[in-house]
């Protein structure tokens, strides 16, 4: 084999050990301490087979508090994320004056991202006396407990990760930049609405890209930590714990048990595969390849 077909491998060598080492190793450890007792420090560490799943399952009640807010939390952002994006990504897509500025503007929210500083800024703006609030009465309303009910707190971490639409609406402007005008043009003959075309031609088109859309959500929000480590702090009464926070604090503030935060890892890992398979299995009936 000459040197130039040799190159191309060479250079993927540090990205293979890479991998090996900061992927794939952790990746398979942290399978084999979950069927361990495993507490960092410990002399006693041991294997136990199931007992970490079993205990997760029957006797762990935060674990399941976690899962339910986790849960609630993706099904409430999602949706909220996509549609949001979706209808802003359709207004932009009109040829409006400073259109370009307005895209930008738009974007910013993603590249800020929910770092420790927005979070902090979040949690400033929904605190009992904070801008939301003094807006509030302000106009005559009575201050918002924002973080005191489970509903608002979880409302308001949800607004935090909808706050981040950018990147999912560039997607869908460029799907929706790539819709033919000629089926709009059709369609204006046979005398649909506005209504009508968007429903009838433009969401079944781009329906590929709301399945992208829709999968990167829904992993992106199972994977939350900051809002719900920094703005609630799981509160009030586990009611915004997700699962996330749960296994960082397992492994690294409760008495160090990476055992167990490894097998609820890998709950967390297998619920989001079994979810991610539900939903490519469920697109043949509602996405639409134009090959």
């Amino acid at each position: 084999m000459s040197n130039r077909k040799i190159a191309p491998y060479i250079f993927l060598i540090p990205w293979v050990i890479g991998m090996l080492i900061f992927r794939l190793y952790p990746f398979a450890n942290s399978l084999r301490l979950s069927f361990m007792r495993y507490r960092l420090m410990s002399p006693n560490n041991r294997f136990i087979g199931l007992d970490n799943y079993i205990r997760m399952f029957t006797t762990d009640r935060t674990f399941k508090l976690s899962l339910e807010a986790t849960l609630k939390y993706v099904l409430l952002t999602v949706p909220l994320v996509l549609v949001f994006s979706l209808f802003v990504a359709f207004v932009l897509n009109f040829k409006l004056k400073f259109i370009n500025f307005f895209r930008t503007a738009y974007y910013i929210p993603s590249i800020l991202g929910g770092n420790v500083a927005i979070v902090t800024l979040w949690q400033f703006l929904f605190e009992t006396r904070g801008l939301i609030n003094t807006l509030i009465t302000s106009l005559g309303g009575t201050p918002v407990r924002w973080y005191t009910d489970p509903n608002l707190a979880m409302l308001v971490m949800s607004l935090l990760r909808a706050w981040q639409f950018g990147s999912t609406m560039v997607i869908f402007l460029a799907a929706l930049q790539n819709v033919p005008k000629s089926l709009y043009e059709a369609g204006a003959i046979d005398g649909a609405s506005k209504l009508r075309m968007f429903f009838a031609i433009t969401i079944p088109i781009i329906t590929p890209v709301i399945l992208f859309n829709f999968v990167m959500r829904t992993v992106n929000a199972f994977q939350e930590f900051n809002s719900s480590y920094l703005i609630t702090q799981g509160g009030p009464n586990y009611a915004t714990y997700l699962l996330n926070v749960y296994i960082y604090e397992t492994a690294f503030r409760r008495n160090l048990n990476m055992g167990y935060a490894s097998a609820l890892s890998w709950v967390l890992f297998v619920l989001i595969m079994i979810l991610t398979a539900i939903v490519f299995r469920s697109s043949k009936y509602w996405v639409h390849y134009s090959d």
